[in-house]
């Protein structure tokens, strides 16, 4: 090979080099249009602001329903209490009609059908906005991408000027909101009986309370008072028995009574039961004894639920 022929051909490694260098250069920019960090470019010796664009949620996931096989001694009621849902809603999603009977064996639907992550209940996320190559001046506070509303969806308002937002912002932290307590409320201001939703409401039992409802707890899903084995525990409010067995763990000998088509009450740990299911009882009648079955001392659990979930049953029962 003559000193020509070298010649040209290290010019040709070298553009086959530069064209290589060009190729690089341009897949490194493609794979960083597809990162999730959206870069408004500041001016030379800056540090970049980056922002954190929302990840898309995507389909949603395919629907599971939770099931439930019946099994002896059980009834839609103390089902649909066990799992915290209204008995109506129970029935209709296993299109079971009143007097709502169910048979050993059967599979119960704990909820409707594609009911575990409905398509509507994700929120649509915007596209990230594509970079921005004007410089942000270094007097001005960055101003954060939309965030989703409590709909779940992203609002379509525009975004406020910078002062708004930093004042709304001062606003927020110079004025808390109060803190919720865990501890039981007590009402103060019912009279004897009290009166909700049609129903009257007495206490179930002459007993101090020990123990009160906390919300979110499955523990003390109601309130607990305390009193001595064989003390008798009365109808809360006129109704119809709709339960009346020790099917339901934790409860030990339980009376669920119907009051009307929004409020049901619980009566646990009882020593023994004196009513049957289906029978009417009225207010301030003995449906039990006090005891302490599933309990570590002689109480009772007392329940009110208002459409199936359970509620604080001092908000409804009077003062005393």
């Amino acid at each position: 090979m003559n000193e020509k022929d070298g010649s040209a051909t290290g010019e040709a490694r070298a553009f086959t080099f530069v064209r290589l260098i060009g190729c690089v250069i341009v897949a490194a920019g493609l794979s960083g249009c597809g990162r999730q960090d959206v870069v408004s470019h500041s001016p030379p010796g800056d540090e970049p602001h980056v922002t954190h664009a929302p990840v898309r949620s995507g389909v949603a996931a395919p629907a599971f329903v939770e099931t439930y096989r019946v099994v002896k001694g059980d009834t839609l009621f103390g089902i649909a209490f066990r799992h915290g849902v209204d008995y109506r809603d129970l029935a209709e999603w296993n299109g079971i009609a009143a007097p709502y009977k169910i048979y050993v064996g059967r599979e119960l639907k704990m909820g409707p059908a594609g009911s575990a992550m409905p398509a509507s209940s994700v929120a649509a996320v915007s596209p990230p906005p594509s970079p921005s190559t004007k410089p942000l001046a270094n007097n001005k506070p960055d101003i954060p991408p939309p965030s989703p509303n409590l709909s779940g969806s992203v609002s379509s308002t525009p975004a406020a000027p910078a002062t708004s937002t930093a004042t709304a912002v001062s606003s927020a932290i110079s004025s808390p909101q109060p803190a919720s307590t865990s501890s039981p409320v007590t009402a103060t201001t019912a009279k004897e009986p009290a009166t909700s939703g049609g129903t009257t409401w007495r206490w179930p039992s002459k007993g101090a309370m020990i123990s009160g409802y906390v919300a979110g707890d499955q523990t003390r899903q109601g309130v607990d008072i305390a009193g001595k084995a064989g003390d008798p525990v009365t109808a809360a409010a006129d109704g119809n028995v709709v339960y009346s067995g020790n099917g339901l763990v934790g409860y030990g000998e339980l009376i669920i009574i119907k009051h009307n088509d929004t409020f049901l009450s619980a009566y646990g740990h009882n020593r023994k039961r004196l009513v049957e299911e289906g029978q009417r009882v009225t207010a301030g009648q003995q449906i039990a004894e006090m005891g302490s079955s599933s309990a570590s001392r002689d109480m009772l659990h007392f329940e009110i639920r208002k459409n199936g979930k359970p509620i604080n049953p001092l908000d409804y029962l009077p003062s005393r």
